[in-house]
């Protein structure tokens, strides 16, 4: 069985693990805390929003079946559409690896390398392909 595969299964099950926004909300709070900025939403629709998109579906189809595709949902669009105040860009980077270890798997890269990704993420505006391969190649399942 294929990754995809075992992914739409979990799926079907309810088994894939979303991120809520009371989840980012908290996510935000401690890396704000931790590693210092603002505190403070500036668009709460951006942020409602970042909890569906995920899970978003057309004709019965995922638009994003597999894991990796969902985590570079949450990455890219904290980064490109600003929910915060500050910090958007670490908290895009925290929630995504969130999803992922909660959903079996954890980011493996030497120090300064999310940070060096989020930024080429809004440099080269990456795609979500990009960046799910960044996450499928720099993760290892749990």
């Amino acid at each position: 069985m294929s990754d995809t595969e075992k992914i739409w299964r979990r799926w079907l099950e309810g088994k894939v693990n979303y991120l809520t926004v009371k989840q980012i909300l908290l996510i935000h709070s401690m890396v704000i805390d931790e590693s210092g900025g603002s505190h403070g939403i500036r668009d709460h629709h951006a942020l409602l929003a970042i909890e569906s998109l995920p899970k978003q579906a057309f004709g019965g189809q995922e638009l994003y079946p597999d894991i990796f595709q969902k985590a570079a949902v949450y990455a890219r669009n904290i980064i490109f559409n600003h929910p915060f105040v500050d910090g958007n860009k670490r908290t895009a980077m925290t929630a995504a690896s969130v999803f992922l270890e909660d959903n079996d798997y954890q980011l493996i890269v030497k120090d300064g390398e999310i940070e060096k990704f989020a930024l080429k993420i809004i440099t080269h505006r990456l795609n979500l392909e990009d960046i799910a391969n960044w996450f499928k190649r720099n993760t290892k399942k749990i």
